[in-house]
């Protein structure tokens, strides 16, 4: 992802979730230099994802499909590429937050081999100045199944 592609980024974040990231959230993000990408299509960004590498684990920040896009198994093939790279990078484990309301996320997460570990109260902005809670997910990436085997980090 580069700053060219927000505008797209920006459309699919908008349409994907009642409370999106500001155009100066993925500013941010890019200066940070954090890890990013865009699936690109004829020209149209349909899926991004930006993440952010710590110590002890990468923490996938969004990870978003253009809703016409949607259930169409792009997004689990996208999560197998991602996590398959960051095996082969030694990463150690992928964490997460979901809305417990996002069935769909937590569906795909979770045939990903991510496992829930707890809540964050309060976490997301909700409707009438609410919040709503947060799912938090790991994926351990020290045996990666990639290319019909499995390899391990340690």
């Amino acid at each position: 992802m580069v700053a060219a592609d927000l505008d797209q980024v920006i459309a699919i974040e908008s349409a994907v979730y009642p409370h999106p990231w500001s155009r100066g959230n993925f500013a941010d993000s890019l200066k940070a230099d954090y890890d990013s990408s865009v699936c690109v299509r004829d020209d149209r960004i349909l899926a991004y994802w930006l993440l952010m590498h710590a110590p002890d684990a990468s923490h996938l920040l969004n990870f978003s499909i253009e809703p016409s896009h949607q259930r169409q198994g792009l997004g689990s093939r996208l999560l197998s590429h991602l996590l398959g790279v960051l095996g082969g990078r030694r990463v150690e484990a992928v964490v997460l937050e979901v809305r417990p309301t996002n069935l769909g996320a937590l569906s795909l997460y979770e045939r990903a081999g991510f496992e829930r570990i707890g809540i964050r109260r309060g976490y997301y902005p909700a409707a009438d100045r609410q919040r709503e809670d947060a799912v938090v997910m790991r994926r351990d990436l020290s045996r990666v199944e990639a290319f019909g085997g499995e390899r391990n980090v340690g």
